[in-house]
């Protein structure tokens, strides 16, 4: 494997794991949540230096179903990113605390919460529409593939994105992402591991989502190819 895919593998990665972690927000405390939301918009910036040639052709080329999910969603995350650094700066107790910022913690704080909900959840639909590279990278290291075990990764993913709904609904998501609740809870008699497992397992809801999408988006564009012959 080349060592740019390597990088940009491992990028992915490590903003895949702080994105779940940075969900935890104070159960992990503010000052451990402010670092590593530095460190997952280090990664974002590294991410799209990495993958520089897409941003370099946004303006080439025709665009497809999937070419245009891909490009909103792209822009949809990087205002959600944007948007939770600068509202993190304003909030920030530790590691922006020598910054003279003095006021609008309260619009800060509302726009935190919007972004990074639709942040998360963003994120983890771009993941799904990038899956199937994921898999085929997969394939390479299996050396006897099966259709069995394609069968039981599949069941694998499908209670995960069962699980997912449920855990989705659970944590009122959804609430917080229209701002129907405007202050998150948080259960501190909760072990850290099941919140943990519940995002996690959310995001797998959205991965899914995202990937089946992909699957159905090229299937409608094979088929418009063929009715033009």
């Amino acid at each position: 494997m080349k060592p740019k895919m390597v990088a940009k593998i491992s990028v992915d990665i490590g903003m895949t794991i702080l994105l779940i972690f940075l969900m935890t927000y104070e159960l992990i405390g503010q000052e451990a949540h402010e670092w590593l939301g530095i460190g997952i918009f280090v990664l974002f910036v590294i991410h799209h230096v990495l993958n520089g040639k897409w941003s370099r052709n946004i303006l080439k080329g025709k665009y497809n179903m999937m070419r245009i999910m891909q490009t909103i969603l792209a822009v949809l995350v990087l205002i959600s990113m944007l948007g939770s650094m600068v509202s993190g700066i304003v909030l920030s107790r530790h590691a922006f605390s020598f910054l003279p910022i003095t006021g609008g913690r309260s619009w800060a704080r509302t726009l935190h919460m919007v972004c990074a909900y639709w942040g998360f959840v963003l994120m983890s639909l771009h993941l799904g529409l990038h899956w199937s590279i994921m898999l085929g990278m997969a394939k390479k290291f299996i050396k006897r593939p099966s259709a069995k075990r394609a069968w039981i990764l599949r069941a694998a993913a499908l209670l995960i994105a069962g699980y997912g709904v449920y855990a989705f609904i659970s944590r009122d998501i959804g609430n917080y992402m229209l701002l129907k609740n405007q202050f998150v809870f948080f259960d501190f008699d909760e072990p850290l591991i099941l919140f943990l497992i519940d995002y996690a397992a959310v995001m797998g809801l959205f991965i899914f989502a995202g990937y089946y999408i992909s699957l159905i988006s090229k299937w409608l564009g094979k088929s418009k190819a063929r009715d033009k012959i």
